[in-house]
């Protein structure tokens, strides 16, 4: 996601002055592609850059990367502003902005609810937090990467974006285990699997992942543009905040349940769509044969 946000600023005119990986071997192959610096520490990015946009894969990196002691984006990070892109905990993005007003900077959350795709030809749907001020220092660059602005929602104050980007993981979630299930029940009950999509399609059992997995999930193409490991985490913190919100929320529990199961089994690094493994007859990991005595 960050190496395709990168290309398109660079194509809008905006200046790359560095990139950065946990694996030095993908920043230094994004630098000599965007002729740019590749900082083996992250205060080096700081130094080089006036906005630092993040993309992290969890609250553990999160904090790692903006801890307050030893090498830091906070270090010497008066004036920067950073955009944080990932799917986290809205307690973790309100630490962040509070470890970044401590150090003199900007914070904003833009969570994405689109993929690698939508990052390179600049039409990623931005659902931004954090405070006004800062969004509206940075809305041109945020323009740039949600379809001139169509596409860019500022929603309130910090952690509240993240609460919006946890109930559209969740709601979407629960979609693509259904849809596996609708679809896996009709192969076992010998139906046209094509015929049943088409019906879908036109009722009420319609919906965006009918279109983006129903075709991967008959045909067993579970190529990664959204991971069952991430489904898992990012229906994690729904869960979650339901639960903080002392609500009960069966569905999501069901399909946090169902995502963690392929992650237990291996299958993490699969697309969403491969849930439907769990789901259709003769599909899914195969057991162990058991131990001889």
């Amino acid at each position: 996601m960050g190496a395709n946000m990168a290309r398109r600023l660079k194509e809008c005119g905006y200046e790359i002055t560095a990139v950065f990986d946990a694996r030095p071997a993908a920043a230094e192959a994004v630098a000599k592609e965007l002729n740019c610096a590749n900082p083996l520490k992250l205060a080096d990015v700081t130094a080089l850059a006036d906005v630092i946009i993040t993309v992290v894969t969890d609250d553990k990196s999160m904090a790692g990367i903006f801890a307050p002691k030893g090498d830091s984006l906070l270090v010497g990070a008066k004036g920067r502003v950073f955009i944080n892109c990932a799917t986290v905990s809205p307690a973790t993005h309100v630490a962040v902005e509070k470890l970044a007003t401590k150090a003199k900077a900007g914070s904003l959350e833009a969570c994405m609810a689109s993929s690698i795709n939508q990052a390179r030809a600049g039409t990623l749907y931005l659902m931004v937090g954090g405070k006004a001020e800062v969004f509206e220092q940075v809305r041109p660059l945020l323009t740039k990467l949600s379809d001139d602005g169509k596409l860019l929602r500022y929603i309130g104050k910090a952690g509240q974006a993240a609460q919006v980007k946890a109930l559209v993981n969740m709601v979407m979630n629960i979609n693509t285990a259904g849809l596996a299930e609708g679809l896996g029940l009709g192969a076992a009950l010998g139906l046209d699997l094509k015929v049943l999509m088409e019906v879908f399609s036109q009722t009420g059992a319609n919906s965006r992942v009918l279109v983006t997995d129903g075709e991967d999930m008959l045909n067993r193409d579970h190529s990664c543009f959204f991971s069952a490991a991430h489904a898992a985490k990012d229906s994690g913190i729904a869960y979650a905040l339901g639960q903080q919100a002392k609500l009960e929320l069966p569905l999501a529990k069901s399909a946090l349940g169902q995502f963690r199961k392929m992650v237990k089994a291996g299958l993490g690094d699969l697309d969403k769509s491969g849930v439907a493994e769990l789901t259709f007859k003769g599909r899914g990991p195969r057991k162990k044969p058991a131990r001889r005595k």
